[in-house]
């Protein structure tokens, strides 16, 4: 099968007004990423500011992501049950406000507070933004805009590792952080005045709302959808490197285990975010015409991963050739485009009705694995003087077990995702001329 779906009836029509309507969405999540990962570029500036050792500098982030893993099934909830705009403009309000008390806290548990409020906020916009691609465009461009709307957070990134680290360097800590909170207002402002949940004529069946029942309903049958589990541990096994490289331990990493200057370390967080955004338009272009290639694309990324972080950890010299670095960094920028292969899997396996919920999910994964592995590499930073080879060690450990929950699934969500197939043309063919 070339095509990831035909053309379906009352599918949305797409063109310029569902662009126009979607990048106000995405814009959103743009800024929420890169509030998300300006730490990444201020890890060892946090460090100093707040007086914290490694395991306590872990602490932000996996704390964010705590909070933003936890939120994930009652973000989809939210958004299954009050649309797509209600959520962005809560989660916007949320992200500002954490940034803003990250510029301004004066102690370490106030700075925490921050980022839990941030990660609140970050968790309402991703799946939003799913959502709102699955109203304003038809089925067949899911993968690609998916894929689009990840290539647009890493450009986040980008700015992260940018611009946010020479505000952070040429105006200090305060100006940087508030200044940047700015962003999160004129996304607020954009949303509340133009964003529209889905097209004329295109509105969503009522659906019954039934309090505690209907979120036991509707976890209990996305999660019992095998396509939805495999979708959450592609995503568990892919996102995580990259992730936990941009978003704390990169940088330590190439700085203080790799001899490199942080302007130079800088330059490599940067190439893997390029990275990110090529190979995603690559993926998705690929699963856009050939669905079948959802799963070695995954496991091929995931092979790489590993076999590149073996190379660096295990490299005999003091300090990794920077040829391998390089390798290295543009490996982890597939990541990203691997993760987002999850959504491929949950999306057939659920009604519309269904999106956020199973999205929310999926989302858990790699957030979940990110969180796990920055905790991991921070104690055993601590417990082993700085040894990063050891340290770092952590990311196979997590791998082989997402590895192993992938291959367990894949023939059942094969399996049933033939099924909604043959069901869905068989209706097709079933329903009288008009």
């Amino acid at each position: 099968m070339s095509r990831a779906t035909t053309t379906l009836p009352g599918d949305p029509p797409g063109g310029r007004r569902a662009v126009a309507v979607w990048s106000i969405g995405v814009a959103v999540y743009f800024v929420a990423v890169i509030f998300r990962t300006s730490l990444g570029v201020a890890g060892l500036d946090a460090a100093d500011r707040f007086h914290v050792n490694a395991s306590a500098l872990s602490t932000f982030s996996i704390l964010q992501l705590l909070v933003y893993a936890g939120m994930q099934i009652p973000v989809g909830l939210l958004v299954d049950r009050l649309g797509t705009k209600k959520v962005l403009c809560l989660g916007a309000v949320l992200f500002t406000a954490g940034q803003l008390g990250f510029a301004f806290s004066p102690s370490y548990g106030t700075a925490l507070a921050s980022r839990a409020l941030l990660g609140c906020g970050d968790a309402m916009t991703f799946i939003s933004v799913l959502r709102l691609g699955t109203r304003w465009f038809p089925a067949r461009r899911g993968p690609f805009v998916a894929q689009l709307a990840g290539l647009v957070g890493m450009a986040g990134n980008l700015v992260s590792t940018l611009v946010l680290a020479r505000l952070l360097h040429g105006l200090g800590w305060t100006p940087a952080f508030a200044g940047s909170a700015l962003a999160g207002v004129v996304v607020l402002v954009l949303t509340l005045l133009f964003l529209k949940d889905h097209p004329e004529g295109h509105e969503p069946e009522p659906f019954p709302h039934q309090g505690a029942a209907y979120v036991r309903r509707q976890i209990a049958e996305a999660w019992r959808e095998p396509g939805t589990r495999l979708g959450m541990w592609v995503h568990f096994t892919t996102q995580f490197p990259a992730m936990v490289f941009l978003l704390l331990w990169g940088l330590p990493f190439l700085v203080q285990a790799q001899g490199l200057s942080r302007a130079t370390a800088g330059e490599l967080l940067t190439l893997v975010v390029l990275s990110n955004m090529v190979i995603g338009l690559v993926y998705g272009q690929v699963v856009a015409r050939h669905h079948a290639a959802r799963l070695p694309l995954a496991l091929g990324t995931v092979a790489a991963t590993a076999v590149m972080w073996a190379l660096t950890l295990a490299w005999p010299g003091a300090h990794a050739p920077m040829a391998l670095l390089l390798v290295l960094c543009v490996v982890l920028g597939a990541c990203g485009p691997a993760s987002m292969l999850g959504f491929d899997f949950a999306r057939p396996a659920n009604p519309p009705e269904r999106q956020g919920t199973a999205s929310g999910i999926t989302n858990m994964g790699g957030f979940i694995a990110s969180m796990t592995t920055l905790f991991a590499i921070g104690v055993l930073l601590d417990a082993t003087g700085d040894d990063y080879s050891i340290a770092f060690s952590a990311v196979f450990v997590l791998q082989a077990l997402g590895l192993t929950q992938i291959l367990r699934l894949r023939g059942r969500a094969a399996r049933r995702e033939r099924e909604r197939l043959v069901a869905s043309r068989v209706e097709t063919v079933h329903v009288p001329a008009a």
